[in-house]
This record gives structure tokens, C-alpha cells and sequence, in this order.
């Protein structure tokens, strides 16, 4: 299948080092603000990209679920694809498609387990019904049918029945700490702009990429 050149231009903004703050994270506050204003749906979804020890990369779609200075966390199942994977080789990449913004957020860096106390809490904060899919579902693991994935909810749900639902051992967080993030804007003719944080010792370095 050969797909048509597409004419639309970008041109809702432009992405001046001027407007820039001093460090990542408080600008990606602002474009998250930014994003919400704007309504953009789940503006939190970001594409995690993993790969094994041996360079066999994967992607899918998780939730941004908290942001400090230390980094970027999300929440899995430690023995999914994406938790081996990022034990085996703890680097990763997050993409923030803002597409109604003409925007993207580009996140790389090195990633740990969050301390136990935070994934407690965090898990603890979750809608029941979701700490009891945790229990439920072996993630990536194969399955022959819904049903099987169904009774195990049921099997849960009976375990914990009107009592708190532990929080489970393979179950918890994430954190990339960056050591670059990009901020991409949309602009006429493709030549759009593109403005890097890169990390140098306790600094972070701003520096414009060629689009």
C-alpha cells in the first residue's frame, strides 16, 4: 500500500529558546498544562519503547502517572514483556503524541523500580476493580481464551471479598530518569522546530536539532 504525500503544514506555533525554562520537567509541566487546556484526550499516554539485551525493541502505550525532578514513573506488571525487557536492559524511551498541538515529547534515559512505598501508595489509590485485574492477569503471558482471563478476575474477587487487596509482589513502578528530552513543535515546510534538553553532570544543556 502506497500512501498519498500529505499537504497539511504545521503551523499552530513556533518553539523559541527564549520561551524555554531552565529545565525539563518545567516545561514539560507547561506543555502537559497546555495539553489539558486544550482537552487533548489522555494527554498523560505516552509510547514506552524497551528493547531485550540483545536490541530487539518494543513498544506500546502506558499511563504517565507521576513527574519530579527524578524522572518519569509508570506502572506494570514486573513480569510483563516490558518489565523483563527493562530488567534485562534498564533504558527506555517515552513519546507524547500531542498531535492537535503539533507537538511531541521525546523522553530517553536510564530506568529503575520505584521504592516499594511509592507503588504501595499508588496502587492503593487505584479503583478496587483495577487492583484486582493486577492480581487476575498474568501479563504478556499466552492465553487460550477470554474466559480463562474472566475466571481468574472472579477467583480474585472471591479471595479479597470485602477485605484490602494487597498490593501484588510482581506489580509496581517504573522511572525513567532522562538524560535527554525533546520538544518538537510542527512548522511550515517541515522545517520544524526541535529544542533538546541533554543532561551534563548536575546540568542540563539546551540545544536546537536541525528538523
Amino acid at each position: 500500500m502506497t500512501l498519498p504525500e500529505l499537504r497539511k503544514e504545521y503551523s499552530m506555533a513556533g518553539l523559541a529558546e527564549k520561551d524555554m525554562a531552565r529545565d525539563p520537567f518545567r516545561q514539560f509541566e507547561k506543555w502537559f498544562e497546555e495539553a489539558e487546556a486544550a482537552k487533548v484526550h489522555e494527554p498523560n499516554a505516552a509510547v514506552l519503547s524497551t528493547c531485550t539485551r540483545d536490541g530487539r525493541p518494543s513498544s506500546r502505550c502506558v499511563l504517565l502517572k507521576g513527574l519530579d525532578g527524578r524522572g518519569f514513573v509508570f506502572y506494570t506488571n514486573y513480569e510483563s514483556r516490558k518489565g523483563r525487557e527493562l530488567e534485562g536492559n534498564p533504558r527506555a524511551a517515552f513519546l507524547f503524541p500531542w498531535v492537535p498541538l503539533e507537538r511531541q515529547v521525546i523522553v530517553e534515559g536510564t530506568v529503575t523500580r520505584v521504592a516499594r512505598e511509592e507503588s504501595e501508595a499508588y496502587f492503593h489509590s487505584r479503583p478496587r476493580a483495577s487492583q484486582l485485574a493486577a492480581w487476575a492477569s498474568a501479563q504478556s503471558s499466552i492465553v487460550s481464551s477470554r474466559e480463562i482471563v474472566e475466571n481468574a478476575m472472579k477467583a480474585v474477587e472471591a479471595k479479597y471479598g470485602g477485605t484490602e487487596v494487597p498490593l501484588p509482589p510482581q506489580w509496581g513502578g517504573f522511572r525513567i530518569a532522562p538524560e535527554t528530552v525533546e520538544f518538537w513543535q510542527g512548522r511550515r515546510s517541515r522545517l520544524h522546530d526541535r529544542l533538546r534538553y541533554r543532561r551534563s553532570g548536575n546540568e542540563w544543556v539546551l540545544e536546537r536539532l536541525a528538523p
